[in-house]
């Protein structure tokens, strides 16, 4: 076997390999002549199948596959003769004939890039910490109730948390939305599901209520004709209702899965998700701040593009119906953030490679009992993992990371910072 490397690019290769053509005859004649012994045609007995009507029907089929063997077979000897790295599968172009008593092909693919030696001691780390206090468990039952509260109607001015029901419409200019009659709405005041202003003028008001109001909408608004203007809107109030909080008592506990009702039982569930979504929550900011920490640190190290492309097109696709495609303008927009992850996440492939640092099995197995609990029934989700190759592998790989980010932490210039549970976890703070 001859091979060439060629460089096309900064981490882009070309490959030409070229192996004897006798190589690819002798392998398609043994197996044509291991056909002839197995294989059964309607007519012939069996192991008496002529060779010419093996070659026949099946030849076609065999050449290629012999082929593509080979070409597997003499890509991993190269790739192991020239210390090749490839991110992924090489394209392959071959004509698959004999020229001059050779058979060549090319192979063109992006390598990993060269590392530099990676120093981690003078990175400067925040890695922050909490706990889940009393207060907090307090505040999730609470929050439990009030996802179960009930609203009945009341006769009275709408105050803060009550439900109110109302019709309007606005006038910008002259434009009224809509053209004719009332829109239906209905907002739990103070609750942010909806536009404070609209909430503030509906407090204090009652059913049967008409009023005017001038509203300044944002220019994120969802109605484009109001979007970024001030409208006068008109209102009618037609129902107020306030909330009525269920019992912490045994029949509301047992809603959550706690049996026997008991009270300090399920303060112990509680208690039990909050620490694992805490802890959960703490590993991706570290994880976050490891990774910003070692992009910007070699932030010359170049990546291979298919990576870059592969990962912009999954940031893109986030928050898209399944299946969706993202367009090409919002994959473009996410290529920078695409590419500071790809360079951070083979830099931490890199510390893992070097450093030893190998999957942590047990660890591996409480990361999916934890995802396994959130369910119903957590062992048909732990079959699943097990059964699916490619779910299992991104989990192994998020557990190394997290191996990866504790190591850089152990070894960089780490400040510790303590958060309340609750900074922690809001959804502007928490990584990905």
């Amino acid at each position: 076997m001859q091979f060439t490397v060629e460089n096309v690019g900064k981490l882009e290769r070309k490959l030409t390999v070229r192996f004897p053509a006798e190589q690819l005859e002798s392998r398609v004649n043994a197996r044509i002549a291991e056909l002839g012994r197995t294989v059964r045609l309607k007519g012939f007995r069996p192991g008496k199948v002529p060779a010419a009507i093996i070659r026949q029907r099946f030849g076609e089929q065999v050449q290629g596959e012999v082929l593509s063997d080979l070409i597997g077979s003499t890509l991993r000897e190269a790739f192991e003769r020239e210390r090749l790295r490839p991110v992924a599968n090489p394209a392959i172009d071959t004509t698959g004939r004999p020229e001059n008593g050779e058979i060549a092909y090319t192979a063109t693919f992006e390598v990993l890039p060269e590392f530099p030696a990676i120093d981690v001691s003078t990175l400067e780390i925040t890695r922050t910490v909490s706990e889940v206090t009393e207060a907090d468990v307090d505040k999730m039952i609470e929050t439990l109730r009030l996802q179960r509260r009930s609203f009945d109607p009341v006769e009275r001015a709408a105050g803060e948390g009550d439900f109110v029901l109302f019709e309007y419409a606005a006038t910008v200019g002259e434009q009224r939305l809509p053209p004719e009659g009332m829109e239906r709405a209905g907002s739990v005041l103070g609750s942010g599901t909806m536009l404070k202003a609209l909430d503030d003028a509906l407090l204090g008001h009652q059913a049967g209520d008409t009023f005017e109001a001038d509203i300044a909408f944002p220019d994120d608004f969802g109605h484009p004709d109001l979007a970024g203007k001030t409208a006068r809107v008109s209102f009618k109030v037609l129902e107020v209702r306030e909330p009525h909080l269920p019992a912490l008592d045994a029949d509301f506990i047992r809603l959550f899965g706690v049996d026997d009702g008991d009270l300090e039982h399920f303060r112990a569930e509680v208690r039990a998700n909050l620490e694992r979504e805490l802890k959960a929550a703490l590993m991706a900011r570290l994880k976050t701040e490891v990774a910003e920490k070692l992009a910007a640190a070699y932030s010359d190290l170049d990546v291979p593009e298919l990576m870059v492309q592969a990962e912009a097109r999954s940031l893109a696709a986030a928050g898209l119906p399944q299946g969706q495609q993202p367009p090409a303008e919002r994959v473009q927009a996410a290529v920078p953030f695409a590419r500071l992850r790809v360079r951070a996440g083979l830099l931490m492939g890199e510390i893992a490679r070097n450093q030893g640092i190998r999957l942590d099995q047990a660890r591996l197995a409480e990361q999916l009992a934890a995802i396994a609990s959130t369910y119903e029934e957590p062992e048909q989700v732990i079959q699943l993992y097990r059964s699916d190759a490619q779910l299992l592998a991104g989990l192994q790989n998020r557990v190394l990371e997290d191996q990866v980010a504790e190591w850089v932490a152990e070894h960089a210039q780490t400040t510790v910072q303590s958060l309340p549970f609750d900074e922690v976890m809001r959804p502007a703070a928490t990584a990905s």
